[in-house]
């Protein structure tokens, strides 16, 4: 399948775009924390124009669906929404813990990937990732918003080790330091659009697409007060 996608994130302090046009990848990252508005569009811009490509040409637009910034995952939805209606596209959220892991992947050819983000207020967004023979990543345990002091008691033993990747590790050095897993560091400390983009394929061979309405961001943080609340499950 050739499939055009265009992807967007802006759920970190990196904002990332990346088209890709069949086995094609064009691409833009910079680390702008407080000026993604500014900078994403014309990044959709010059990828678009480098690639020769239009919005209506495309199949389907991906987004990082979070977790990260509260303020940066709306941006990002907020203007893949945009682009998408105006062209009528389907839309597909991507993990950024899981389009790190690809990055790792990318990078380093590591096939068990540990995730974590710095989520302020004393917490990471964590995740487990690991590769398929496809390709694609299937995640070991559910991704969360945990303290870092509290995923000794988190975690499952296993033989495998694990890639380190994201911010939280160096954010929160000493209570991780204290993580029972076998692991090896990497340079991938942010998600980037040309691994979501990645994984957006899989999803679209799938047929696992949202119309632009139903695309949603993931706070994970608002999913664990939920699961407080009295009476719900």
């Amino acid at each position: 399948m050739s499939a055009k996608i265009l992807a967007i994130d802006t759920a970190t302090e990196m904002c990332s775009v990346a088209l890709m046009v069949g086995d094609e990848i064009f691409s833009r990252n910079e680390i702008a924390p407080r000026d993604h508005t500014k900078k994403i569009l014309p990044m959709v811009d010059e990828v678009l124009k480098e690639a020769g490509v239009s919005l209506s040409e495309l199949d389907a637009l991906a987004y990082g669906r979070g977790p990260g910034s509260f303020t940066g995952v709306r941006i990002g939805i907020g203007i893949a929404q945009g682009l998408a209606l105006g062209a009528d596209l389907p839309m597909i959220g991507i993990s950024t813990l899981a389009a790190m892991a690809q990055g790792a992947y990318r990078r380093h050819g590591v096939e068990h990937v540990a995730c974590a983000i710095d989520a302020r207020m004393s917490e990471v967004y964590w995740g487990q990732y690991q590769r398929q023979q496809d390709g694609s990543w299937i995640t070991v345990d559910d991704e969360c918003v945990i303290p870092p002091s509290d995923l000794v008691a988190h975690l499952r033993h296993d033989n495998n080790t694990w890639a380190q990747v994201g911010t939280g590790w160096d954010a929160y050095q000493v209570e991780m330091a204290e993580v029972k897993l076998e692991r090896t560091t990497t340079d991938v400390l942010y998600p980037e659009s040309r691994d979501i983009v990645f994984l957006a394929k899989f999803e679209l061979e799938n047929g696992n697409t949202v119309p632009v309405e139903e695309s949603s961001p993931v706070y994970l943080r608002d999913n664990v007060t939920w699961k407080k609340l009295p009476g719900r499950e």
